[in-house]
């Protein structure tokens, strides 16, 4: 599934073309995809100007001067194709502007697409209860202190709650865990103040890295040009199952499965 740095990351590559430019045409192919498409998106889109890119959480945002936005999910296999050489069967939205073409593809659905009034997003059900984005400044020691504080349930787990933070995913929380030198099997009640002050910045750290890397391309992701993400090749834990730690003596990358999501860690240095 695309994480946050691959949202980031295709939000960067369709802002370059897409922002301030008009929505000349805008076609669905099917009814829906995971959801159906609202029944309002063709004719709110169509003629409507871009104002700006965003991205919250694993969505992306496009709003426009309509004051809606609309906000795309990329499900397990979705991504943006910029001026395709061709069409594909799996295209399932397509907005042209005067130059370009932007066709959402999904082999397997899992995406979905929605409508949303601009000034409502903070209110909409998938945002309303979620955390701080892990790259602003509400993401601190004091917000990971508080939310952690008694909780018996695994740091590996509760990071991965969006109320906690918004956006993590499983590869990047355990290259963080490991970062941070932290066991993801520790109850997060019991993450001391010293791993927290680790644990932001090598949060934010492997984050901006995998974006400048322009993601991991796993599986069917892609970015909008069809360039492929190479943060893979930076992997210390993730998918290195029996391989040995870069970091410590002796120690091997071990898996386990956590909340059925397998989780890859050194169980000699992350303590």
């Amino acid at each position: 599934m695309p994480e946050l740095p691959e949202v980031e990351t295709t939000v960067r590559g369709l802002a370059r073309f897409l922002d301030g430019e008009e929505l000349v045409s805008v076609r669905v192919n099917r009814p829906d995809m995971r959801r159906p498409f609202p029944p309002q998106l063709v004719q709110m889109l169509t003629g409507a100007r871009v104002t700006g890119l965003g991205r919250r959480a694993k969505f992306g945002l496009i709003h426009t001067d309509r004051d809606q936005t609309v906000v795309f999910h990329l499900g397990m296999s979705g991504r943006w194709r910029i001026d395709p050489a061709e069409a594909d069967k799996h295209d399932h939205l397509v907005i042209e502007t005067t130059g370009h073409r932007f066709a959402l593809c999904d082999p397997r659905r899992f995406g979905w697409v929605d409508l949303v009034a601009t000034d409502e997003l903070s209110a909409w059900p998938s945002f309303a209860a979620m955390g701080p984005e892990p790259l602003g400044p509400d993401l601190t020691v004091s917000h990971l202190k508080s939310a952690l504080k008694g909780r018996k349930q695994a740091i590996k787990l509760l990071l991965l709650d969006q109320r906690i933070v918004a956006g993590l995913g499983n590869i990047y929380v355990c290259e963080a865990l490991y970062r941070a030198r932290i066991s993801p099997r520790r109850a997060g009640g019991r993450v001391t103040g010293p791993m927290l002050e680790r644990l932001v910045p090598a949060i934010r750290e492997v984050l901006e890295q995998s974006i400048a890397d322009g993601g991991s391309t796993l599986r069917d992701y892609a970015q909008p040009d069809g360039e492929l993400g190479y943060f893979a090749t930076r992997f210390d834990v993730y998918g290195r199952e029996g391989e040995p730690c870069r970091r410590c003596d002796g120690g091997a990358i071990r898996r386990i499965v956590q909340g059925g999501r397998s989780t890859w860690f050194c169980s000699a240095c992350q303590k």
